[in-house]
């Protein structure tokens, strides 16, 4: 299996599957000398970890980080930061029954027919577990970013059920299940999902992140577009279907002087947009503003239901997946694209410093 590293400059290579031992990933590119131990890594995978509510799986995963090599007395070294988070709650007995169905809206059939075998434990390399380590790397690139640079994501909508915009405040992601910036969509939002759970089934969801502080510069047309490197890397996320930038698909209903971010001068020589339909990014390099990102995550497929599939032998079968699931995947891959928002402006700040200075 190829590709399994993402970045240029700043870039991590993961290994591992959902119920093998361990998991891990090398981050590379690191400048050295940045103050980083494990509980700057910690802070953002407890954000991550699984079974904190009923509203996500019941996987008891602590996801403890450990630093095995690039830091030295609590400071980066400049060689590879090698990180480590062992499996502690695998059940692999979960999947005894389905090892030889193909699960619908899984990777189970493309994995099979690509290397003529799958791990049916959980996915295996396809599993959601992966993306622990994508926010491991993204702690580090917190800090090779700075304080400078502040990133924020939340649950925007949930399944049909979309925030009121007036009442969203970023503040309030943090006091409630779902990271949503509206409360009272959170409240109502509890209640429908616990209807969907009950039912054995599963929703998606609408996640924006948005980075303040992001100077102008960032980005290296034709190819290496700020905003095409943002839409790969949320799009390689397990379960998006869908990227847009700033007001991405509703641009498209928008008249050209509508959508058109209008610019003037402050008293202080430095320039100010009137509007960000561009969602920060202009010709592919950040204009300053915030640099907003939404990504729609489909409905966990692994469900109570039971489906039509075949069998690896060619058969006509039902399918039920057992186990421990989230009935909106979508919860937990906020603090993923948070990382992944993170790992590409940490990338394009030091390939904007190796071009520019």
């Amino acid at each position: 299996m190829s590709d399994n590293t993402f970045g240029h400059l700043f870039r991590f290579t993961t290994w591992g599957e959902s119920h093998g031992p361990a998991i891990g990933a090398v981050v590379d590119g690191v400048p050295p000398g940045l103050a980083v131990n494990e509980a700057d890594i910690q802070q953002w995978l407890d954000k991550r970890r699984p079974g904190q509510s009923k509203y996500t799986t019941q996987r008891k995963e602590p996801d403890q980080v450990k630093i095995l090599s690039g830091v030295f007395e609590g400071v980066t070294t400049g060689t590879p930061v090698s990180l480590l988070i062992e499996n502690v709650d695998q059940r692999s007995r979960d999947y005894g029954d389905i090892k030889d169905k193909f699960r619908p809206a899984h990777a189970d059939y493309t994995y099979h027919m690509k290397y003529g075998l799958r791990d049916y434990r959980g996915g295996g390399r396809s599993s959601a577990r992966e993306t622990a380590l994508r926010v491991a790397a993204g702690g580090i690139a917190r800090k090779v970013l700075g304080d400078g640079i502040e990133i924020r994501g939340g649950l925007v909508q949930m399944g049909p059920h979309v925030v009121d915009r007036d009442r969203c405040n970023w503040d309030e992601t943090a006091n409630n299940p779902f990271f949503c910036p509206d409360p009272v969509a959170a409240e109502e939002w509890a209640t429908y999902l616990d209807g969907v759970r009950k039912d054995g089934s599963s929703v998606g969801a609408v996640i924006e992140v948005v980075a303040s502080g992001v100077p102008v510069g960032w980005g290296a047309p034709v190819y290496g577009k700020l905003d095409a490197d943002l839409a790969a890397a949320m799009m390689s996320i397990n379960a998006v279907k869908g990227v847009e930038i700033g007001s991405g698909m509703a641009s498209a209903a928008l008249r050209g002087e509508d959508n058109a971010d209008e610019m003037a001068m402050n008293n202080d020589g430095t320039v100010r947009f009137l509007s960000n339909h561009a969602g920060g990014v202009l010709g592919g390099i950040s204009s300053g503003q915030d640099v907003v990102v939404r990504f729609a995550v489909k409905p966990t497929s692994s469900i109570l239901k039971p489906r039509r599939t075949v069998t690896v032998d060619g058969q006509d079968t039902e399918i039920v997946t057992k186990g421990r699931h989230d009935p909106c995947v979508g919860i937990r891959g906020v603090p993923v694209g948070e990382a992944m928002m993170a790992c590409v402006l940490a990338d394009h700040m030091l390939r904007h410093r190796g071009q520019c200075g």
